[in-house]
């Protein structure tokens, strides 16, 4: 890989953006090698949790406009293509059966702040800025908006898709763009922490399980949700972890998962 660095460590899998002369725009290649990165995390029962993270001053600067330029003399199919190329991605993260948190050091703009708002966690540097600027030069924040949609409310989701101003990593946080907040000295550390709670104290497969129901539900209606999540929560019943985590519950003892 080029753009992208993979380690795992600790049942922790580190997917590091690694263009950070190009501030870590989103190219074709970048998005490419993202998507092996994060199928290797998926399929390796070694890694319980990712971490996405970058190199360099920003976390991602959205779209490579250089990329982009050339883009305008494809063909409408072509263009499907590559977009539907981002998109795979997006919901491959989103969707992932392992938890996602980005660690985020720097601004994350336009399709950069999109890739920190489908991870399910994330922690943010206070200096970061945020914000979908696609708007201020003649494009659309079209697939971004879809996740955007799913994280707030309508009308904050509008505030930002539509002035295409940023905001600070508080006010982020504030409106749900972003879970947490962390000193430069601190966030590493406090991402590493976070993620080794969760990989103790919680069954990995219980997270990936309502991970998918979280993605499903919202597109079903409450008859149809309501009827899912009876089945799946049958499911859960009869899976080994449920029936581990409850006898360990009653007969007092301390489970490690």
């Amino acid at each position: 890989m080029n753009y992208i660095q993979y380690q795992v460590s600790d049942r922790i899998a580190f997917v590091t953006l690694n263009r950070p002369e190009k501030r870590n725009a989103l190219s074709h290649e970048l998005v490419s090698e993202l998507q092996v990165a994060f199928q290797q995390a998926s399929e390796d029962d070694a890694v319980k949790v990712v971490v996405l993270r970058s190199n360099g001053e920003a976390f991602c600067a959205g779209a490579d406009l250089g990329y982009l330029q050339k883009l305008q003399q494809f063909s409408y199919e072509e263009n499907v293509a590559d977009s539907n190329h981002l998109k795979q991605l997006f919901l491959q993260i989103y969707t992932l059966n392992k938890v996602v948190i980005a660690q985020i050091q720097g601004h994350a703009l336009a399709g950069g702040c999109g890739l920190a708002a489908v991870c399910d966690f994330s922690f943010s540097v206070p200096e970061a800025k945020f914000g979908y600027t696609e708007v201020k030069i003649g494009f659309i924040p079209a697939i971004v908006m879809v996740f955007l949609l799913r994280r707030m409310s309508e009308g904050k989701s509008k505030q930002l898709l539509l002035s295409g101003d940023l905001i600070s990593a508080e006010e982020a946080q504030q409106v749900g763009l972003i879970n947490y907040l962390s000193s430069k000295e601190s966030l590493q550390n406090d991402v590493l922490t976070f993620a080794n709670r969760l990989i103790s104290s919680n069954s990995g497969q219980s997270m990936a399980t309502t991970k998918q129901m979280i993605a499903a539900v919202q597109s079903m209606s409450l008859a149809e949700a309501l009827q899912y999540a009876s089945e799946m929560n049958a499911k859960a019943r009869a899976s080994e972890d449920c029936q581990r985590g409850i006898a360990a519950f009653l007969n007092k003892e301390k489970l490690i998962w």
